[in-house]
């Protein structure tokens, strides 16, 4: 085996859930063009037919599932759909996720508790109904691939609902790859500012762009398809010998690059 074929996923099947756009679009298409057959779910079905032209081009399958993900037996279902589709269960990519920033003292316990779910709720269930299903090949290495945030892992004010969400996903991460090692690898990746429509707003600010490009040591925004390599190197038998990981995707940054200029709270 070369180094490159290190990379490749032939005939393996991939789900990755909020690949409608963005990360999880150009994470779908990796996968693909890497070899293997794709679920891609989110809610909007144009949008995922869009992705699912990218993946077919490539000559390999796919099957376009639109879902309400904060819905945690739709969520759940995506496993057993992709094993009765492709027969075989590989890779799980627990993409969807996010969340407004706000206030502390407008960022309520429902809105905190909702942040949890679709964070770490969502990726759980997934997971937990994939497992029995990735474990019917037992000769077979399988993989699960997290999307966190750099605001995992650091601090800034109006993110005490997204920043605690995605920490708790990677700790998750590091957990579930103790409760399912040698046969299920679990890593994840702390994902920086991205080019997606997350950053609609701010691209259209100059002196907003300018902040992020600053603060960033290699001086730029990433783009979909950064993200979607370390899925890659994450799913494939490169990273065979890598689990309970948080691969650090985010240009070099150390502290928040984005000041969104909440005030100090008042009496």
């Amino acid at each position: 085996m070369t180094i490159l074929d290190r990379f490749a996923i032939t005939d393996q099947v991939a789900i990755v859930t909020g690949a409608g756009r963005g990360l999880g679009a150009a994470t779908a298409v990796a996968l693909a063009e890497a070899g293997a057959d794709v679920l891609i779910s989110a809610r909007t079905e144009r949008q995922l037919e869009r992705v699912a032209e990218q993946v077919r081009a490539t000559g390999r399958r796919c099957l376009v599932v639109p879902a309400d993900l904060s819905d945690l037996d739709a969520v759940a279902g995506l496993a057993q759909a992709a094993y009765d589709e492709f027969g075989r269960l590989d890779t799980v990519v627990n993409n969807v996720g996010g969340t407004f920033p706000t206030e502390f003292l407008k960022t309520s316990n429902e809105f905190l508790n909702e942040a949890f779910s679709f964070n770490v709720t969502t990726a759980h269930a997934l997971t937990r109904a994939a497992v029995p299903l990735m474990l019917k090949d037992s000769d077979k290495q399988k993989s699960v691939v997290t999307i966190s945030s750099m605001m995992g892992r650091t601090a800034d004010r109006g993110f005490i609902a997204y920043g605690t969400a995605k920490a708790a996903l990677a700790h998750w991460t590091r957990m579930a790859a103790q409760d399912l090692a040698p046969r299920i690898r679990v890593n994840g990746i702390y994902v920086g500012s991205i080019m997606t429509s997350a950053l609609e707003y701010v691209a259209g600010q100059p002196e907003l762009m300018s902040q992020l490009e600053t603060k960033t040591p290699l001086g730029r925004v990433g783009e979909p398809e950064d993200i979607a390599a370390g899925v890659l190197y994450l799913a494939s038998p490169a990273g065979q010998y890598v689990t309970g990981k948080l691969l650090e995707i985010d240009g070099g940054i150390q502290q928040p690059t984005l000041d969104l200029g909440f005030p100090d709270v008042a009496p």
